[in-house]
């Protein structure tokens, strides 16, 4: 780096401190929360993370990232309030359990931020109904939308 672009850098620096009005001083570009719990006897972990377009979840049982699914609203012409959700498996084990868990699971998420696509990325031991349950109130108490 030059000299005057360092002297720019450092100015540009002092600039955003004082004033606090950079960017990024005002807003995270990317929120994240997480929480771990025990789900049916079965320690679990769980991120959510916010982009501008797209939602990323990571459910986890195995401590692995798991099947990525891609969970993606598509509007009815006749209904726009009521988009219809269209699930794909980007990474892993494509399954019929894997889009109903995909789709039980993050839903709401994705109606909850405006009908923002939702990648989820999901490794479970359990699959029961009542886990899938208690792994949506899960996802909720991480709530970045």
């Amino acid at each position: 780096m030059t000299e005057g672009a360092a002297g720019h850098a450092g100015r540009t620096r002092r600039n955003c401190q004082a004033s606090k009005t950079c960017a990024m001083a005002a807003k995270p570009i990317v929120t994240s929360k997480q929480r771990e719990a025990v789900v049916r006897g079965v320690p679990t972990e769980v991120v959510c993370t916010a982009f501008s377009n797209s939602i990323l979840v990571v459910v986890t049982q195995y401590g692995k990232m798991g099947t990525l699914v891609s969970v993606d609203p598509s509007t009815i012409a006749n209904d726009v309030s009521k988009p219809s959700l269209t699930t794909k498996v980007l990474l892993g084990t494509d399954e019929p359990l894997i889009h109903v868990c995909a789709k039980n699971l993050v839903t709401f998420v994705s109606q909850e931020a405006g009908n923002k696509p939702v990648l989820l990325a999901l490794a479970l031991k359990d699959k029961s109904m009542e886990g899938i349950k208690a792994l949506q109130e899960l996802i909720r108490s991480c709530q970045v939308w």
